[in-house]
């Protein structure tokens, strides 16, 4: 594979199932958006709009910060295919509902966003298992040209979905519009159970949702190069709300402008984006993550400002294309990162807490963007959030993202030696206590806690519930490691999938000093 090839925005697509995939969703991105600007426009006109306009967005993005802990779980250990077969259908169908009772003139504020509420609950049940199948569609080293290339779907779709509905909405009302987005989810169903993936065999015990949970969060928590993501994440995306939420209160109200103006603005901040996936490639080349990062906060910072003081329609126009080339310079280059940082066994849970965040914070910050324009206006709201950009380029100094961020090895390893068992244990009897000795002289006592230090993080990585290290006070030279591992079955699981490259590297660091096997014990039950 070339250089080139390796950089491609475009590679991806000579995968035929990622680039029918791709088609599909295009398409029901496409009926998405259409949606959200028939809901948006359905309550522009209310005498609470500044609050209730919001709260379309909160209404479909708050479902993901309820719900994707537990959708990451489930998309980690269940049929992912299935689970988006039977999630897009239930959508579809919410959707059709709501397109009915529009046509009837039953949709209330209050239906309409409950409504919208319901089909938000299938995107959050379904984002971290589309996100997961990525690797099972394209090479590991063409992830962040996929993840541009799903964000630029996603973003032109923004750039033609609003001036098609604009139009409809004001020809025929939002009814037609609806009823299009519960036709769009037909091409990903019927593209997904056309897909088959090959299954891998598992001879050990499935997880346990509650114990694959915790796995997950102390996954997260041990890992220094995910937590950095979802910080950076977090810093960007809350003050970054503030103007999806509020552009349509702009548009009406300091533009004068009608549904149609108002799809051309979501169309250039779309069109922008589709420009900054095009110029990605080149972009990855010449700059780190973190430039790129600091740039695209600058970059939506300023288009932020813009909107908030610059009531001219041209400009404005012009300069949201900035903005949306900025928003998909942040949005493909955390994506990757997060993806290229999550091994396989725990991809989808990783990946959930990020659209937790992501979608989380689009969701209660457009609330709070929303309530600060109620009681100011929308400028100062908006000159607030533009603010917070600026420090959110800033932090980079103190927080940047970690330095090996997409340079791990995650290739799955089996490198444990299996214990020598003079009984099988069941799955769910535990905890388990490993132990392993080490004898370290004195000259390399330092480098020795230090390489434990990372080993523990680790440790706690794959499973491990508590970790220590001991220092014998009856033997010279002598370190006992402890780890805790809540059940057998959970430890098999950082046997046979949990480790990868990574891992091995890691206890490679410190394997001249260990003095003997590991030992495992098995916690007794309750003694009668």
């Amino acid at each position: 594979m070339t250089t080139t090839e390796r950089m491609s925005t475009w590679a991806p697509l000579r995968s035929r199932i990622f680039r029918a995939l791709w088609i599909a969703q295009f398409v029901s991105f496409l009926g998405t958006w259409m949606q959200t600007v028939g809901a948006q426009w359905m309550l522009v006109d209310h005498p609470r709009a500044a609050v209730l306009v919001p709260l379309v967005q909160t209404a479909t993005a708050l479902p993901v910060m309820l719900l994707a802990l537990p959708s990451g779980v489930l998309a980690d250990l269940v049929d992912r295919r299935r689970l988006l077969i039977v999630m897009q259908t239930t959508m579809a169908a919410a959707v059709t509902l709501l397109a009915v009772l529009t046509a009837a003139g039953l949709t209330t504020p209050t239906v309409l966003l409950l409504l919208l509420f319901v089909i938000g609950c299938g995107t959050a049940l379904t984002g971290p298992a589309w996100q997961a199948i990525q690797p099972d569609l394209v090479p590991l080293h063409q992830i962040p040209a996929a993840a541009a290339l799903g964000s630029m779907s996603l973003n032109a779709a923004r750039s033609i979905g609003p001036a098609i509905a604009g139009a409809l909405v004001s020809l025929s009302g939002p009814t037609v519009v609806f009823a299009l987005n519960a036709v769009s989810f037909v091409g990903v169903v019927a593209v997904l159970i056309a897909w088959r993936p090959a299954t891998p065999r598992q001879d050990f015990p499935a997880e346990r949702a509650l114990s694959a949970l915790g796995a997950g969060a102390r996954f997260i928590r041990s890992s220094l190069i995910v937590r950095r993501i979802l910080l950076r994440t977090t810093l960007f995306i809350a003050p970054a709300s503030a103007l999806w939420g509020l552009l349509p209160v702009i548009a009406s109200r300091q533009l004068g402008l009608g549904s149609s103006g108002y799809g051309l603005l979501l169309g250039a901040l779309g069109l922008g984006a589709v420009v900054g996936a095009v110029g990605l490639s080149r972009l990855r080349s010449r700059f780190d993550e973190n430039a790129m990062l600091v740039v695209a906060a600058v970059g939506f910072g300023a288009t932020t400002v813009v909107l908030a003081l610059v009531p001219v329609f041209a400009v404005v126009l012009v300069t949201l294309v900035g903005g949306g080339a900025a928003w998909l310079l942040c949005l493909a280059t955390l994506n990757a990162s997060m993806q290229l940082s999550l091994p396989g066994w725990v991809r989808a849970r990783g990946l959930s807490v990020y659209l937790m965040i992501f979608m989380g914070g689009q969701a209660l910050g457009s609330l709070l963007w929303g309530l600060l324009a109620g009681a100011t206006s929308s400028v100062t709201s908006l000159l607030v959030s533009a603010a917070l950009l600026g420090f959110c380029a800033l932090s980079s100094l103190w927080w940047p993202l970690h330095a090996k961020t997409g340079n791990i090895d995650l290739t799955p390893s089996t490198h444990w030696p299996e214990p020598t068992l003079v009984f099988e244990p069941e799955p769910l009897d535990g905890p388990v206590l490993v132990m392993t000795e080490y004898r370290v002289g004195v000259e390399d006592e330092d480098e020795f806690v230090a390489a434990m230090t990372v080993m523990g993080r680790s440790r706690r990585r794959t499973g491990a519930a508590r970790w220590r290290l001991y220092r014998s006070v009856e033997r010279e030279h002598t370190f006992v490691e402890t780890f805790v591992v809540r059940s057998w079955g959970e430890h098999l699981h950082q046997h046979h999938r949990r480790l990868t490259g990574q891992d091995l590297v890691i206890e490679q660091t410190v394997e001249r000093w260990v003095d003997g096997v590991s030992h495992h014990l098995i916690a007794v039950r309750k003694l009668r």
